[in-house]
């Protein structure tokens, strides 16, 4: 059994080892000496050898003859190869030699190709670095002519498209490493040329802010037809506004856009040559290239945000530098005038700005710093116009003021608050035309001669009565000479009156108020002149001293003729503002009433006057008090007092121009302070003792006086009017000259009394006087029936009037 398997396996193997590849036999020949026949496995090898030795032996025996034919045919192919062999070494030989030539012109070709595929190579290398080589040189151009914005946009195209398809050469890499250099070196110079910029506008906004008031100014002084045009169209606004309307682009200048070059993105839009009416803009004194380039430049390295940032700062700083006003500013027109070029130029460069560039500025930032401006420059103009007393120098200011305004609002800027503070300059403006108007009032005052103006042509009385409304036909028919009525001060200050007006007027100019306005305004302004300045001036040249009389008397006729004119102050404004005067709200003058009042003034100090020099003529009397009462004639009457009605009498003379009742009040007046100054001499309590010839002295200075009062110095009493001033001391002295007790008491509080004037205790205290005079007249009195008798007498009155006072009194 076991042999039959091991006789198995051998005829395994050996099918094994004829049909498996010789290289993998070994594997195979190792089972067989593994196991432990290999002998028997060498036998049967063997015999399978034999095996196939006799089929090959067959089968070489069976195709014998075929080989045989085969070789016999081989040795004839043999010749043929032997010859064909020949022929074609000949053939090569032949060919070689032909060969040679064209192998020499293929390697020549060869050569030809190599080389024109390396110019190929070298043409296509060339046409990515020539635009490199060329980009880079126009780079190095536009930087040396300091084009730095097309350079910076070179510089990008340099670095996004050319340098990448140039490959990968060492020129291209110094030169990528030159371009954060180059853009470095192009921000730090167009910060550079920005910064030149802002220290140029600043040193030129005095010169910007010139040319645009200038310009304002020749806008307001254009025809009708054109200032008819909005105000906001002036200058290089106006023209871009009005090129908005029409659609034309004006974002060339702007960064919207890209600028063909540094030149046309700074250069302002300056009118073309034939429009010759008009005026270029004062912006058109300033080259903004360095800021529309330097903006641009910004924006393409992406820190637009940081030049808006420190643009911004920095213009901050210069507008709070140029709002600062000199401490001297308010000494001359020309300090103000320099402050407000520099704040309009200042402005005028925020608002070019504002709308050329696109966002560089915006409205609110423009607002904010107007409303920061707005607030220094009132409070500046508040502060130094309150220094100035020169009323011209103010009127200077408001029109600079205003023009200044104007050119602002032309350009968009609010302006109201500074209308509003000129309206509060105004009432200062007031305040000096009042103190200047106060030393002309007092100069033609001062100057005058209060005398009547006398006229001897025709060519000075139409003088006189074109500088004050005169109506008065009587004297025009008078013949020359002739005089005015009043003196040279009338007509004086009546042309001071226009003057003021006129002044006033010039103030409220170009305020943009309405004629009702204005017409108040002068009419307000006026009335303190009248009735604070002027009024002030005439009370003082009334109440000066070493003012006589006739002075007076003068003032008294001008400020009636002052007054009659106020009518026509009130047409001269009305016609002056177009405001009718019987409008509802005007203002009416006060002039009637100052006049009026410095009149009754002047007749006040009349009366004064005249009650002093009296009382200068009383206190010459030197009455002889224990005078004994002289026999027989009249007594005459005091020197002093014949004086005194002389000068009276010589100045009711010359009241003869005034009014009726000023004359007769003065005359009234003058009697019954001569009549009040007698009665308190005589009850003077000094005066102890008076004697009977003493008041038959006084009794005759009264009959004198009484005399004067009959004569009529002043026309226009009533009968004997002018008598009652003395009543009171006639009714006296007549019962004591006439010694009319028993009347005077049994009558008195009768209505019809004798003596109705007569008060008791007036009475009294005189008798007491004359009861001294008796006791004390001679020691032998008491001897004298007569006089003791009397004594009894005065002694029985006084005590009759003293019950007649206590029962008065009860």
């Amino acid at each position: 059994m076991a042999s039959m398997e091991t006789a198995a396996e051998h005829e395994r193997i050996l099918r094994e080892i004829e049909s498996t590849d010789s290289n993998c036999i070994g594997p195979t020949l190792r089972s067989v000496y593994d196991g432990q026949e290999h002998g028997l496995f060498v036998e049967k090898l063997d015999m399978r050898i034999r095996n196939h030795d006799r089929e090959i032996e067959k089968m070489c025996n069976h195709h014998f003859q075929g080989f045989v034919d085969s070789i016999t045919e081989l040795l004839k192919v043999r010749g043929e190869a032997q010859k064909l062999k020949s022929q074609v070494t000949e053939t090569n030989k032949h060919l070689q030699d032909d060969g040679k030539v064209l192998i020499t012109s293929m390697e020549e070709l060869q050569q030809c190709r190599v080389q024109q595929r390396n110019i190929a190579t070298t043409i296509d290398k060339l046409s990515h670095c020539l635009p490199v080589l060329e980009m880079y040189s126009r780079l190095q151009e536009q930087m040396r002519l300091k084009r730095y914005y097309p350079a910076l946009r070179t510089l990008e195209q340099l670095e996004q498209t050319c340098l990448p398809r140039a490959g990968q050469y060492r020129f291209c890499s110094i030169m990528a490493e030159n371009i954060p250099k180059l853009r470095t070196q192009i921000r730090d110079t167009a910060m550079t040329q920005l910064r030149d910029f802002l220290e140029s506008i600043r040193k030129h906004s005095e010169k910007i802010g010139e040319t645009a008031i200038r310009q304002a100014q020749l806008q307001r002084s254009m025809d009708s037809s054109i200032s008819s045009k909005p105000r906001a169209l002036i200058g290089r606004r106006g023209r871009k506004e009005a090129a908005a309307l029409t659609g034309a682009g004006t974002d060339s200048g702007g960064p919207g856009g890209s600028p063909a070059s540094e030149q046309d993105s700074g250069i302002l839009d300056v009118e073309e040559e034939g429009e010759e009416d008009e005026v270029p803009g004062a912006q058109d004194l300033v080259d903004f290239s360095p800021v529309y380039s330097c903006l641009h430049i910004y924006t393409v390295l992406g820190l637009r945000d940081v030049f808006e940032n420190y643009y911004r700062k920095q213009r901050r700083k210069q507008a709070r530098l140029v709002l600062q006003p000199h401490s001297n500013m308010h000494e001359t027109l020309e300090g103000y005038r320099r402050y407000f070029n520099q704040i309009v130029g200042f402005f005028v460069v925020e608002d070019h700005v504002l709308h050329t560039t696109h966002g560089l500025v915006n409205r609110a930032y423009v607002e904010e710093l107007w409303e920061l401006a707005l607030s220094k420059i009132v409070a500046a103009l508040r502060t130094h116009s309150s220094y100035c007393d020169d009323p011209d120098l103010v009127l200077d200011l408001k029109n600079l003021i205003v023009l200044f305004a104007d050119t602002l609002q032309g350009y968009g800027f609010p302006v109201s608050q500074l209308f509003d503070m000129l309206l509060e300059i105004r009432e200062q403006y007031g305040e000096i035309l009042l103190k200047r108007w106060n030393i002309a009032f007092r100069q033609v005052l001062d100057q005058d001669n209060f005398s009547p103006i006398p006229v001897s042509t025709e060519e000075e009385f139409r003088h006189y009565t074109s500088l004050f409304p005169l109506q008065d036909p009587e004297l025009e028919k008078l013949p020359f000479p002739k005089k005015l009525p009043f003196s040279e001060f009338v007509p004086k200050v009546y042309c001071q009156l226009k003057e003021f007006i006129y002044a006033c007027l010039k103030y409220s100019e170009d305020l943009h108020l309405s004629s009702t306005e204005v017409d108040d305004m002068i009419r307000k302004s006026t009335n303190l002149l009248l009735t604070r300045t002027l009024s002030h001036c005439l009370h003082y040249a009334i109440k000066k001293k070493n003012v006589g009389l006739a002075e007076l008397v003068q003032v008294i006729i001008n400020t009636t003729h002052l007054e009659q004119c106020c009518q026509f102050l009130e047409e001269f404004i009305s016609n002056i503002t177009n405001v009718p005067p019987d409008m509802a709200n005007a203002t009416k003058l006060y002039g009637t009433s100052t006049f009026k009042d410095a009149r009754h003034a002047a007749e006040a100090e009349i009366y004064t006057n005249i009650n002093a020099k009296i009382d200068q003529f009383l206190q010459l009397a030197d009455y002889d008090w224990l005078t004994a009462v002289q026999g027989g004639g009249t007594v005459a009457a005091s020197d002093y007092l014949v004086d005194l009605i002389a000068f009276l009498n010589s100045t009711f003379s010359v009241f003869t121009n005034l009014p009726g009742k000023v004359a007769q009040t003065a005359c009234m007046s003058a009697c019954k302070h001569i009549s009040t100054s007698l009665m308190q001499l005589l009850l003077d309590p000094e005066i102890r003792q008076i004697s009977m010839g003493a008041l038959h002295q006084l009794n005759a200075d009264v009959k004198e006086c009484e005399s004067f009062a009959r004569a009529g110095p002043v026309a226009g009493f009533q009968g004997d009017t002018l008598l009652l001033a003395f009543s009171d001391l006639r009714q006296l002295l007549e019962l004591f000259t006439e010694w009319d007790w028993s009347t005077y008491l049994a009558d008195y509080g009768k209505s019809t009394c004798k003596y109705l004037r007569v008060n008791p205790h007036t009475a009294l205290v005189l008798l007491e006087k004359m009861k001294e005079t008796s006791r004390k007249n001679n020691v032998f009195a008491q001897f004298r029936k007569t006089d003791r008798d009397r004594q009894k007498l005065i002694d029985t009155v006084i005590k009759q009037l003293r019950n007649l006072i206590a029962q008065h009194h009860a």
